[in-house]
């Protein structure tokens, strides 16, 4: 069998899977609905993974009675404890896609998209947050990012959250006027916030936290002094993800990158990323604060060519089919999730 890696970065919101020849060719690239098995439970989140994964093989054209890979390189959203790692490396061997598996953290596939060599610190901002941390002698520092239980603030739930939280305080009296309030009435096209609480209370609306969180970046753009102490909060625990992380791995006077990533990052602009960097340069002087470039699916596709020794110029053939555009293999699977 020709090597192959088949890379998969599976988020909370959406499930990317690349399937990667050992030259670094893409052979094949599939998107689907976020299926974390912490989530969604074992079997329905690998029965998604799976629906991805056979999809890649045809459209790369693979004998559906060949293994797909040589290697398959997992890094999902919820890994967050050695356990939860060795269980889904366990259940994903069972699945037999390839020879030897591997099951990580999705913060290291995006730290491997923002580097050449995978040393540095990844913040990733979307439905959650966290960060890792990778040494240039191997060592590692991550968070296990459970949320509050675990210390951890931000990402796009909590923002959302937080946003109704101080409209509903608005409203009634215990919190600070805010912008906020007219912003989310309209979302809900209601007159008063607390019918809109009361219709989350007996389900009669569905509470979608992630779909408020960018009217928290619309109002702050305005001035709004509340909304605004949310974004700052952010890029302060960006910040304090970050330099923890630096200064944990002795890398807080080392050339090294932080890739920033995530929805709630790479979609507000320079509103998050630009605070971020001046305050993290000020206190690690040589390092690079970027925004990641490729998609993080990418990264993941690198660390199993890693594991596989594929050659320098595999990175690059890789690197380079995202130039401009996604690969026109890309195509949408929406109907995993409901296996």
């Amino acid at each position: 069998m020709t090597d192959r890696v088949l890379a998969i970065d599976g988020g909370n919101s959406k499930t990317a899977v690349l399937l990667v020849d050992a030259d670094g060719k893409v052979l094949a690239q599939v998107r689907g609905p976020g299926a974390p098995p912490q989530t969604v439970g074992m079997k329905r989140g690998l029965d998604v993974f799976e629906a991805l994964a056979r999809e890649a093989a045809a459209q790369a054209g693979l004998s559906p009675d060949e293994p797909i890979a040589s290697h398959t390189a997992a890094y999902l959203a919820g890994a967050d404890l050695p356990r939860e790692e060795e269980d889904l490396t366990r259940e994903i061997t069972k699945r037999g896609w390839s020879t030897t598996t591997f099951v990580g953290n999705d913060t290291f596939a995006l730290l491997r998209a923002g580097t050449a060599s995978g040393v540095g610190v990844a913040v990733v901002c979307g439905a959650g947050i966290n960060a890792v941390g990778v040494a240039h002698d191997g060592r590692t520092h991550r968070f296990p990012a459970l949320g509050a239980i675990s210390g951890d603030w931000g990402g796009g739930g909590q923002i959302g959250n937080d946003a109704l939280w101080h409209a509903v305080r608005a409203e009634d009296g215990r919190g600070q006027p805010t912008e906020l309030l007219p912003a989310l009435l309209a979302h809900y096209n209601e007159s008063s916030i607390l019918k809109v609480v009361e219709k989350i209370h007996f389900e009669e609306i569905e509470l979608d936290p992630h779909a408020l969180c960018p009217l928290v970046f619309e109002v702050a753009a305005n001035g709004d002094a509340v909304a605004l102490a949310q974004i700052e909060r952010l890029v302060e625990e960006i910040v304090l993800l970050s330099t923890v992380s630096l200064r944990k791995l002795d890398l807080m006077n080392e050339p090294v990158d932080i890739v920033l990533g995530g929805g709630v990052i790479t979609n507000t602009g320079d509103t998050v990323v630009g605070p971020v960097r001046q305050r993290v340069t000020e206190m690690a002087p040589l390092a690079q604060v970027r925004v990641v470039d490729v998609p993080p699916v990418v990264g993941a596709a690198l660390l199993g060519l890693d594991t596989i020794g594929a050659k320098p110029s595999a990175e690059l053939r890789l690197r380079s089919a995202y130039d401009d555009h996604l690969p026109a293999a890309t195509t949408t699977v929406g109907a995993a999730a409901s296996g």
